[in-house]
């Protein structure tokens, strides 16, 4: 990846990424990595982290560890997190990136679907949350950053349980941020809008629908990882210092009009 950043700027920190196996989280951990971090990726699916592990690695030169673990289950993400702490020794950042999502109209949406996105993204982000402070960041600081999204800003058709989702991540970035502050613990979030090159986009906008969207969007564009990871690298770095508590927007303006882009998608 180009960046603008240095490429120490990490040097000698150890990142812990959930949903790091794909996507946004995979860029994340690779934008980290190339800055002079090891990582620790964690998701379900062991055969895709150690591909990923063992591209990533070969990529930057640093060392990557994959941990299949799911983010619902504390004691399944505290095994992660040990496991972490084992081989590196400290854990300074930590992003949660794991989500679930799929279109369903709320009239369509089943107990169990709803009750699993919130499982995973906002449960999941606490389950992570809590246990890297237990483990590591309360007598150590460090980083917390959330994946979140603009769904709730406003109101986003098919999309009920994840709006409600991140809507809970949000407030619970802010929540921590208050509370663990005073920790030399920083927790901030990104809401990416629309980005293209991920196989959520690919899903949930394709075609003519996504051809509706990017129009919408002022920049008139969808954003990519790469401009994703650098939101989460200032984040990390010593230059956002005294971020703390804010949820970062990264889509071009597209939330600006949200209301239209809910209409365009009906």
């Amino acid at each position: 990846m180009s960046s603008v950043f240095r490429n120490d700027i990490l040097a000698g920190k150890v990142a812990f990424v959930t949903g790091g196996g794909s996507g946004i989280g995979r860029g994340i951990t690779l934008a980290m990595m190339a800055h002079g971090a090891d990582a620790v990726i964690v998701g379900r699916n062991a055969d895709r982290l150690a591909a990923t592990a063992r591209e990533l690695g070969a990529e930057t030169g640093r060392a990557c560890l994959a941990h299949a673990a799911d983010v619902r289950e504390p004691a399944s993400v505290e095994a992660a997190l040990d496991t972490a702490l084992t081989a590196f020794g400290r854990i300074d950042v930590v992003v949660n990136g794991a989500a679930g999502n799929f279109l369903a109209p709320a009239a369509g949406l089943s107990y169990n679907g709803f009750r699993t996105v919130m499982a995973i993204d906002a449960l999941g982000t606490y389950n992570v949350c809590k246990a890297a402070f237990d483990r590591r960041l309360r007598d150590h600081g460090g980083n917390i950053i959330n994946l979140s999204a603009t769904l709730h800003y406003g109101a986003t058709p098919m999309q009920t349980h994840a709006a409600a989702a991140k809507a809970a991540v949000d407030s619970l970035t802010r929540s921590l941020a208050l509370e663990w502050g005073s920790l030399g613990i920083r927790v901030n979030a990104i809401a990416p809008g629309p980005i293209g090159d991920t196989e959520g986009v690919k899903r949930l906008a394709p075609g003519e629908m996504g051809a509706r969207l990017r129009r919408a969007i002022p920049i008139g564009r969808f954003g990519t990882i790469d401009e994703i990871a650098n939101v989460a690298l200032f984040l990390a770095s010593d230059g956002a210092s005294l971020v703390n508590g804010a949820v970062v927007v990264a889509d071009g303006g597209a939330w600006l009009g949200a209301a239209r882009i809910g209409a365009m998608l009906d």
